[in-house]
């Protein structure tokens, strides 16, 4: 059986659906008018820099907090108006490990499935899949505190599995992972996407973001600065090219004084390269004026879109 729905949702509705939200604290709006609209199979990341109000966007759709304003519905659930069904829906993986070290890997999971109402159908037989599924098994009658970085991750999304839910949250799922248990969640992460299970990931990870996405939802101080495909939200945000220049190239402020006459953004610098978001016509002209210079020009990244965005705050 696949780790995601078994539930079909109303009229192919997304699995979540959320309109208008906003929240305030102390008299300040962390989010203002956010909507996301995640399907079955698909997984859509929030970006944005500390503070964007990636956290609390999750924590209004799954319900630990209320929002003041907007609309959310879970495979077709009005969150509002039966908070219960919908909240059956959904599993979620915060950023911080919360098990209980004082059960085995399998206890977790058993206590976990007995907080629901009715409690999921088989659940022996569901652990024992989950355990199997995430690579746990040969550790079931083991403590938590054991377990790597990478298997801790593993049970805090099997935990999150145990009722079967429609729609997954992660939440930052890979942060101080190293690299191979970062790519071996990557691997279950998109495996859960093919079983049909929706999921809304927030990273600061643009790696992670690039090769997990489908849709993107650019946050910014609380508002949404852009969603959509990753490529088409890069193209927007950032340009068609990115033109890399060394920083002590004797024609880098001619460079700089073009840019900035043509109505340009500023060159953004990293290390010793110097960065040029341009759109075709503009690389035309670039290189038509500096086509002797040695320079490269490669497809704009989320690390370029991240950039860009520091440069605005």
């Amino acid at each position: 059986m696949p780790m995601g729905a078994s539930h079909p949702n109303t009229q192919d509705e997304p699995v979540l659906l959320a309109d208008g939200l906003v929240k305030q604290f102390a008299g300040r709006r962390v989010v203002d008018g956010v909507g996301l609209r995640c399907r079955a199979g698909q997984v859509l990341s929030l970006l944005g820099a500390n503070g964007a109000g990636k956290t609390t966007t999750l924590r209004l759709c799954y319900g630990f907090l209320q929002p003041d304003a907007g609309t959310i519905r879970v495979a077709g659930i009005d969150r509002c108006t039966d908070p219960e069904t919908a909240a059956r829906r959904v599993g979620v993986c915060t950023q911080d490990d919360t098990f209980d070290t004082d059960f085995t890997v399998r206890g977790n999971l058993e206590q976990v499935g007995r907080y629901f109402r009715p409690r999921p159908p088989a659940l022996k037989a569901r652990i024992a899949i989950l355990l199997e599924r995430f690579g746990l098994d040969r550790y079931a009658s083991a403590k938590p505190d054991i377990l790597s970085g990478g298997y801790r991750r593993r049970l805090m999304l099997a935990r999150a599995l145990i009722h079967e839910p429609q729609l997954l949250f992660l939440d930052e799922p890979t942060t101080g992972l190293d690299p191979q248990a970062r790519l071996e969640v990557w691997e279950l992460i998109d495996t859960l996407r093919r079983d049909g299970l929706g999921i809304v990931l927030t990273t600061h990870y643009m790696d992670e973001a690039e090769r997990l996405s489908d849709e993107l939802v650019v946050l910014r101080e609380g508002r949404m600065v852009a969603a959509g495909k990753p490529r088409a939200v890069l193209g927007d945000l950032v340009g068609e090219h990115v033109l890399v220049l060394e920083a002590r190239d004797p024609a880098a402020p001619a460079v700089c004084e073009w840019a900035r006459q043509a109505g340009l953004p500023e060159l953004t610098r990293v290390l010793s390269d110097l960065h040029l978001a341009l759109d075709g016509p503009g690389l035309a002209r670039f290189i038509a004026r500096f086509g002797d210079l040695r320079f490269e020009v490669r497809p704009p990244t989320l690390d370029d879109l991240f950039l860009k965005l520091a440069e605005k705050s």
